[in-house]
């Protein structure tokens, strides 16, 4: 069974690496990157002093961190990941970060005779604790085959997408997809619910119909409860919409509302909402309103 080195034991990768662990996997992190939970070390996890010594001791490292300068940092810094690979091992991000630095990332790694796979995921923290991860995967299909006993033990949509960046493509265009319907069902709820209609009630007939998604059963509920704990932060879905707007730039295209969306969610930061969960967008909407919606707490 291959050892594993994770780096990256925050809201979505302690259930992660969790699982690696649960299912007998050797998994072992970097002290001085990511202090583990006590339940995850109780787990079996080994703490070492760094990701150089992470990358040594695994066949297969792992990283789930929050941006393209944290998974530059733990790679290819001081102390990281490059220093201790040797020929043969596997390097998986399944970070959200830039496609664009991502294939250069991947062709750093193969100078040393290593494996790359840029492996996003969605489905949020009850995704990562259900192990029902959806997984868009970039690489050589080698590589895919040889992670896919992981990927298995963590999420149940596993889709290899194409070479290297491919998996942080669809992974950006899936958070176009999110933060829009967030965006469309925070508009409609507020809506109704200026105009005197119970959002609660709304949201429940538009259960029934063409409207009906994930986002309005999950989101829309809270936004009526008022539950903006993470879940998701505003700030990361921030930053993936940010990547979405440097990729249009690059390819000369416009993404009208998914620059609107980034707007709201810079407003919601600005007051103070970097940690919201992502349905949390609903309060600049409010703001821009001037109304609360009914029931919601004041």
């Amino acid at each position: 069974m291959e050892r594993i080195g994770f780096l990256g034991i925050g809201i979505m990768g302690a259930p992660m690496a969790g699982h690696l662990l649960d299912a007998g996997y050797s998994v072992a992190t970097a002290i001085n990157r990511t202090p583990a939970s006590a339940e995850i070390l109780a787990k079996g996890l080994k703490v070492l002093g760094s990701a150089t010594e992470v990358a040594a001791a695994s066949d297969i490292i792992i990283t789930m961190l929050p941006d393209t300068p944290q998974v530059e940092a733990v790679l290819f810094g001081m102390g990281g990941v490059s220093s201790g690979l040797t020929e043969g091992k596997l390097v998986i991000d399944m970070s959200s970060i830039s496609p664009i630095a991502t294939r250069d990332f991947a062709a750093r790694v193969n100078i040393n005779g290593c494996g790359y796979l840029d492996a996003p995921v969605s489905g949020g923290e009850v995704g990562a604790k259900a192990a029902s991860l959806t997984i868009m995967v970039g690489g050589p299909e080698e590589a895919f085959m040889r992670a896919m006993p992981l990927f298995e033990k963590m999420g149940k949509n596993i889709t290899l997408m194409g070479p290297n960046g491919a998996g942080q493509t669809t992974k950006v265009a899936n958070q176009i997809v999110v933060a829009l319907t967030i965006e469309a069902v925070a508009e409609a709820l507020l809506f109704a619910s200026k105009a005197g209609v119970d959002p609660a009630k709304v949201r429940q007939a538009l259960m029934g119909g063409l409207a009906s998604s994930r986002i309005l059963e999950v989101h829309g509920e809270r936004m009526i409860k008022r539950t903006f704990n993470p879940g998701f932060r505003i700030e990361l879905h921030q930053k993936d919409l940010n990547l979405a707007l440097e990729g249009a730039k690059a390819m000369g295209m416009s993404l009208p509302n998914t620059a609107s969306t980034q707007q709201l969610m810079s407003a919601c930061v600005a007051n103070g909402g970097a940690a919201w969960d992502h349905s949390g967008l609903v309060k600049a909407l409010e703001m821009m309103a001037c109304h609360t919606m009914a029931g919601a707490e004041r």
